[in-house]
């Protein structure tokens, strides 16, 4: 099973890794980072973290899983005619295609949520009825073989809710096992449960990173 996750400058690291974790542990498979050229690509998180590229886009032609993260980058794959060309070429070789947080905005933009239901991170859901998709707040939204998940750390969950569907649920238990995913947060983790206080300050938050990322 070869499965091809598509990175680029100013990603979102847990966004790629999350899921690399749990799908390169299902036996048969092959995980390549690919990006628009060979090389590392940089977190947006002040460029600190780097991720290899193995392959550039020109190089794979087919996937049985594609992956395509999320992060500020995200905007310049959208504005990129070769990258979306990429990908609307790779969904139609896969088995399924999915998406975590803002990756969602790039399978848009690519044309493969129109008509579908979908999600991604919270600050970025209403974005999604540009591209003809109707955005829900479910963690993992599966839409024939489309599948998006919400923000970062819901790239864990929709890899083992996939891994489930591909080996079955003794593989996916234990995979979730091994990388001891047993989520117990201090904090309701939803966006619209959250007190005025932290709304605020996931406001101005999420304004100062839009800012940085210009």
């Amino acid at each position: 099973m070869d499965i091809a996750i598509l990175i680029f400058d100013n990603l979102t690291a847990l966004d790629a890794i999350g899921p690399y974790e749990v799908l390169a542990a299902i036996p048969g498979a092959t995980v390549t980072f690919v990006g628009e050229t060979r090389g590392i690509k940089r977190t947006h998180h002040n460029g600190s973290l780097g991720l290899n590229a193995d392959r550039a886009i020109t190089e794979v032609t087919r996937a049985d899983i594609l992956v395509v993260p999320g992060g500020y980058g995200e905007e310049q794959v959208r504005a990129n005619p070769a990258m979306l060309e990429w990908v609307r070429a790779i969904h139609a070789t896969t088995q399924w295609t999915t998406s975590v947080c803002t990756g969602a905005l790039v399978l848009g933009a690519a044309g493969i949520l129109d008509g579908l239901e979908a999600t991604t991170h919270w600050a970025a859901r209403e974005q999604l009825r540009q591209f003809g998709a109707t955005p829900v707040t479910r963690r993992i939204v599966e839409q024939g073989k489309v599948i998006t998940a919400a923000g970062v750390s819901a790239g864990i969950d929709m890899a083992l809710y996939l891994t489930r569907r591909l080996a079955g649920d003794d593989v996916a238990h234990a995979i979730q096992i091994v990388i001891e995913y047993d989520p117990q947060p201090p904090f309701d983790g939803v966006f619209e449960h959250a007190p005025a206080p932290v709304i605020g300050l996931l406001r101005k938050m999420a304004a100062r990173r839009m800012e940085m990322s210009r």
